[in-house]
This record gives C-alpha cells, sequence and structure tokens, in this order.
C-alpha cells in the first residue's frame, strides 16, 4: 500500500523512526485542504508511548479543522536539528514520515491530558501549565493521528 524508501541504504530502523519522534516536538502536518490544495502547517506535537499516536492541539475552528473534517488521511514529516560533519558542507539529519489517519478528540478531560503533556515538554512550569489550561481548555481541540505507515532516512544536504 505504501511505497518502498528508494534509497534503501538512508533508510531509519523502526525503532530509529519512534526514537525521533518522542524527542522532537515540532513538524509538518500535511492534509488535504480547500480547493484539494495541500495544506503542509508546522506544528506542536506530542508522540505517546503509551498507545504510539501521535496529539497536536489548537483551535476549534480553521482550516486544519476543516481538512481533517473532509479528509482522514494525512501525513506528518518530523526532522531532527542535524549534525555538521568536520570537512563536509551542508548538514546530516534525520527525517520521518508518518502517514495515518487523524480524527478529532471528542473526550474532554483527554483533550486537557494531551495539552498537559504536550505543554510539559516546553518547560512552561507546572504553574504557568494549569494557568493556562484553566483559562484556554474550552476553547482548545485536540487531534489524534494513528499511524499506518512510518518511515525515515538519513539526508545529507550537500
Amino acid at each position: 500500500m505504501f511505497r518502498p524508501l528508494r534509497r534503501i541504504k538512508q533508510q531509519l530502523a523502526q525503532e530509529e523512526c519512534i526514537s525521533i519522534l518522542k524527542q522532537e516536538v515540532r513538524g509538518v502536518l500535511s492534509v488535504l485542504g480547500d480547493n484539494d490544495y495541500p495544506y503542509g502547517l508546522p506544528i506542536n506535537y506530542w508522540y505517546s508511548e503509551d498507545d504510539g499516536k501521535i496529539y497536536f492541539h489548537g483551535s476549534r475552528e480553521g482550516h486544519k479543522i476543516d481538512a481533517v473534517t473532509k479528509h482522514d488521511k494525512v501525513s506528518f514529516c518530523v526532522f531532527d536539528k542535524g549534525t555538521q560533519t568536520e570537512g563536509k558542507i551542508g548538514l546530516d539529519y534525520k527525517s520521518v514520515i508518518v502517514f495515518g489517519r487523524i480524527k478529532i478528540v471528542k473526550d474532554r478531560e483527554k483533550t486537557v491530558d494531551i495539552c498537559r503533556k504536550l505543554s510539559s515538554q516546553f518547560n512552561f512550569g507546572n504553574d504557568y501549565i494549569e494557568e493556562e489550561i484553566k483559562k484556554f481548555s474550552k476553547f482548545v481541540m485536540c487531534l489524534e493521528l494513528t499511524p499506518e505507515h512510518i518511515c525515515g532516512k538519513t539526508v545529507n544536504e550537500s
């Protein structure tokens, strides 16, 4: 159903892909947007080790919500910060692409829990997070991405 990676020597093991998803906090979520144009948006996320799903938060309205309500197939791309190898031009970095289905989280308690876990990645402090949740949780909607295919590779920019 999904294409195999063409450059097999650069392919990352599944465990390494998951490790990158757990370590990073930002990626690009791509959906089928207005008039069937691809819509890619930079977004914070949280990877749940408990269920292997990826969670996002944002407004209850907008282009992203309209798109995922209409079409649940998405892709999500994440890449690490990369490393500079002495004597080489460009960075070596690892990227992961997740293909899957996305849905709106309807349970409010789960939404608040996701917001807590996502926010805790940024060292805002518990008091700040709880205050923000108290003020804004009624306006927040979370999305749950269930991966169907995860692949990754090492890339050299030069």
